[in-house]
């Protein structure tokens, strides 16, 4: 591949529902460009871009992979994202380095959520972008059916840049309306025909509206428009440009990526209107020392800086670093700063990636994206820079675990082997944790969804050799008590020799705090230096109360009274007639079992509400309030029992069409009601 300056880049995200067809564009561009020999398909798993074992099983993407290609002079890192919403952290990463987005419409499905979802997170980001119908050889496909779905949900920055010639089989092209030329497909290449006659009249209001566009784009345009003068087309480009460049018009194309129609036209377009990173304006980070702004420029000549937006755990190779140069450049053998770590690296070897592909490069100049390996201490999100000229950029935000599962070996002696093969999979995607849980020893991993979890079990066998089981994670249930008991406790024993002799009156009561202890003895019926031994043996025994073996928490316990022998007695003796008091104080005194109650957001559109509220009651949640969004959104705040919330995430994409999402908090603990509480105890007794 060829060196290509700063202003000959386009980082461009390719975003879209799951199977709209991404990776298959990919695929032509790669193809039209001289790149392949003939096109991969995604079913029989011979894409460039979807190499990964599991992609390959499960016949989708798993990871965003960078795809160059060159054409007009110039350099497109395409990054394919997955549609699959458990792996948006993937197209966080992609869009935090991309200057501009296509976003894939499925022309027979029209506009779905990842449609929506695409839209939203370009939107959030103020990216610039360009949206691709489709599969416009596909049945029942309705154009302008789509427009007007477009237009309803995305709003007048909606600007279609062609119009379809043919529908289905017959789809054999498009009319360009910006430039009013044909394009036809001959079954080997498009090439320019004439506009048929019959499209005239449907081509006239759509430029009529681009016209606009570019009016508005610049006030002597608009002055001109009002005084119904015609433009030239170069300012119609120029004016285009700039409304895309500023996310103020969003040019939609028409094509079928599997027949290569409209691929041709859509390159041209990313060069014609989405920016370099140049035109993406200055980055900004701060002095990692001093916390001091700094600004610096797209340019070769500054000091270097990059931003790690992904890492790969590559079996063979190890670690690879997958890093877009802000600024200056970066070269073999240079020796770096990771300020996140406040650590040096030294970069050994530099690569593009295409794929698994990797092309060694001497040099990677600002704004283009490449990759290294073995780095000791960088992860996703961290900065390098020149050692001498240190900045630190803004990481990449990750939206938090949804969805815990308890992991555990197949075979015994794994346990050490899935821990470092977690740490591993954890560097690759930092939407997914792994935990221990101290109180029910349990391995937790979490993750966005089912499908990310799966996919994560799945490459624990195949790459690392491990074989898990996933399970519902146990509930950290507490128990307390809810009245008071006045029991002894008496330990004697004589067998021989020095006897053991202790006895205590302990009061059981309620408390606002987890655990109190008081002493109100009197005329020494229990010594004071055995005293510290009864609180000693109350306190180890509240780590497993009588209902079914859990913490006791809210707890006072007043030691009043006793007996002791001058022989016979010894802390050991004090401290077992504690417990023998407090086992059968708890059980005199209302023993309760108590369950974790998680806060709870969730962020939904206003039409799932009655849904929302009802699966709610049915989770034994209750709604404390609901707060209005942008967008049509509802913030609805509640609280429910952690037993009811584990599989929530899978259950709340289902009710929403993958429309919501939620975060989940603890909050405090709350009585467990009794039928279900006597299953709890029963289960837990069960397992002893």
């Amino acid at each position: 591949m060829k060196n290509y300056g700063t202003d000959q880049i386009r980082n461009v995200a390719l975003l879209g529902h799951g199977g709209s067809g991404k990776t298959t564009l990919t695929e032509a561009m790669l193809f039209l460009t001289g790149v392949t020999k003939r096109m991969g398909k995604v079913e029989s798993g011979s894409t460039v871009s979807d190499f990964d074992k599991e992609e390959i099983a499960h016949q989708f993407s798993i990871r965003a992979t960078n795809i160059p290609v060159e054409w007009n002079k110039s350099k497109y890192n395409m990054i394919d994202t997955p549609g699959y919403f458990d792996f948006v952290g993937e197209a966080f990463s992609a869009l935090r380095i991309a200057g501009g987005a296509i976003i894939l419409v499925d022309a027979s499905s029209g506009v779905e959520v990842g449609t929506e979802k695409a839209w939203n997170y370009t939107e959030e980001r103020n990216i610039p972008k360009i949206i691709f119908v489709n599969k416009m050889d596909k049945e029942n496909v309705n154009f302008d059916k789509i427009i007007n779905q477009l237009r309803d949900k995305f709003g007048k920055k909606i600007a279609p840049f062609c119009i379809p010639m043919g529908v289905a089989d017959d789809f054999k092209g498009f009319v360009n309306v910006v430039d009013l030329k044909g394009r036809e497909f001959n079954g080997k290449e498009c090439v320019d025909v004439s506009v048929p006659e019959e499209l005239e009249h449907t081509i006239e209001p759509i430029r009529e509206m681009l016209i606009e566009s570019v009016a508005e784009s610049d006030e002597k345009l608009l002055e001109k428009y009002f005084e119904g003068e015609e433009f030239t087309t170069e300012e119609i480009h120029e004016g285009l440009r700039k409304g895309v460049v500023n996310n103020e018009v969003v040019p939609v194309l028409v094509g079928s990526a599997t027949k290569g129609v409209g691929i041709q036209s859509l390159l041209d377009m990313v060069f014609d209107y989405l920016p370099t990173p140049k035109d993406m304006g200055d980055f900004e980070g701060i002095n990692p020392e001093t916390e001091e702004k700094i600004i610096r420029k797209a340019d070769e000549n500054e000091p270097f800086s990059a931003l790690v937006f992904k890492t790969i755990v590559d079996p063979f190779v190890g670690k690879l670093s997958l890093f877009k140069v802000c600024s200056g450049s970066m070269s073999k053998d240079l020796e770096v700063l990771n300020p996140n770590k406040d650590e040096t690296e030294k970069i050994s070897n530099l690569f593009l990636l295409r794929g698994k592909e990797q092309v060694e490069v001497g040099k990677i100049v600002a704004g283009d994206v490449g990759a290294t390996a073995k780095l000791q201490y960088t992860e996703t999100g961290d900065t390098l820079c020149d050692m001498d000229n240190p900045i630190q950029y803004e990481g990449i935000k990750y939206p938090k675990p949804c969805l815990y599962m308890a992991i555990e070996p197949k075979s015994r002696g794994d346990e050490e082997k899935i821990g470092t093969s977690l740490h591993k999979l954890v560097d690759e995607d930092p939407t997914f944790t792994t935990e221990r849980n101290s109180e029910t020893k349990q391995l937790l991993i979490g993750g966005q969804g089912n499908m990310q979890l799966t996919i994560i079990k799945d490459k624990l066998k195949n790459a690392f050799g491990v074989e898990v089981e996933l399970f519902d994670p146990k509930i950290a249930y507490r128990e307390t008590i809810k009245g008071r008991a006045d029991v002894q406790g008496k330990h004697k024993k004589q067998s021989g020799g020095a006897g053991q002799y202790g006895d205590v009156h302990i009061r059981f009561e309620p408390s606002t705090e987890d655990f109190e202890f008081g002493e109100e003895i009197f005329g020494g019926s229990v010594p004071k230096q055995y005293i510290p031994a009864v609180e000693k043996g109350l306190r180890e025994s509240i780590e497993k109360g009588v209902l079914a073996g859990f913490p006791v928490v809210k707890l006072k316990a007043t030691l009043h009274d006793g007996s002791y022998h001058p022989v016979d007695s010894s802390e050991m003796a004090f401290k077992i007639a504690a417990s023998v008091a407090f086992k059968k104080g708890l059980k005199e005194a209302k023993p309760a079992l108590l369950e974790p109650i998680m806060n709870v957001e969730i962020l939904i559109p206003d039409d799932y509400m009655g849904d929302i509220m009802g699966d709610m009651n049915k989770r034994r949640g209750r709604i404390l309030g609901m707060e209005p969004q942008k967008g049509g959104m509802q913030l609805v705040k509640a609280e429910a029992p952690q037993a009811e919330m584990f599989k929530y995430a899978i259950d709340l994409k289902s009710m929403t069409q993958a429309r919501g999402s939620f975060t989940m908090e603890f909050a405090r603990y709350d009585e467990v009601p009794g039928q279900i509480a006597e299953k709890v105890i029963a289960t837990a007794n069960a397992g002893e």
